[in-house]
């Protein structure tokens, strides 16, 4: 069954707590925007212009952090058909295979989500075509804005340090596409993590238990029982 893990250290509690409070948050501003869009155009016959826009980001930045989350209580799925008739030993081998694999395709994502957001925030992507080797000059792509979002705070300082002091008519798109590298980057942490905690032997591999085995089970001794 899977379970929650306890950090080993102060940086492991922060990016924990950290990591459900966005999740809480996220889910709680998705469900209030909603709810009073819904509310305002079927009383009041209007609606917020932006809400769905920002609904999909909300909904796009949640994603990003359950799969880091799905990581941390070994909630993906996978398939253990092989793993099941193999030895220990061998399992245990096949195990470390995937982790590398998974760290390797997490770096990878890191290295394209980086690459694609950084011209939009006025930064240089990374040269290389698997590892990065440095970064190159990239076209500016700051002044891209999203299609209906206002920006709440801080539009002067914006404007000035990443639109060269031109006006931003909507919140600029870096904004929103910044959980690529960072949720990529804590998708690669939790991956290393979970990685680490197969080695210590505290969990057998990085998918998902059998849980919903073990529920039919226990539903079956319990109508025995009856």
């Amino acid at each position: 069954m899977s379970t929650h893990h306890q950090p080993r250290s102060a940086f492991a509690a922060v990016v924990n707590e950290l990591e459900e409070a966005a999740i809480a948050i996220l889910l709680g501003l998705m469900t209030l925007v909603t709810f009073v869009n819904v509310v305002l155009r079927y009383v009041f016959n209007t609606a917020f212009i932006w809400g769905l826009e920002v609904t999909l980001v909300l909904f796009a930045w949640l994603v990003i952090f359950g799969v880091s989350y799905a990581f941390k209580v070994t909630a993906h799925l996978g398939v253990d058909a092989i793993l099941n008739v193999v030895s220990s030993p061998v399992r245990r081998i096949l195990v470390l295979i995937s982790i590398v694999a998974c760290i390797a395709y997490g770096f990878l994502l890191l290295k394209g989500s980086w690459d694609y957001w950084a011209p939009f925030a006025g930064l240089d992507a990374t040269t290389g075509r698997w590892f990065p080797t440095g970064f190159a000059n990239s076209r500016d792509q700051s002044w891209y804005e999203t299609e209906q979002i206002p920006i709440p705070f801080a539009k002067a300082w914006l404007e000035a340090t990443f639109n060269f002091g031109e006006e931003y008519e909507k919140l600029p798109r870096f904004i929103p596409y910044s959980i690529l590298p960072f949720g990529c980057a804590l998708i690669l942490f939790r991956i290393i993590q979970a990685g680490l905690r197969v080695l210590r032997g505290e969990q057998g591999s990085l998918i998902v238990s059998h849980e919903a085995e073990d529920a039919v089970d226990e539903v079956a001794s319990m109508n025995k029982g009856d």
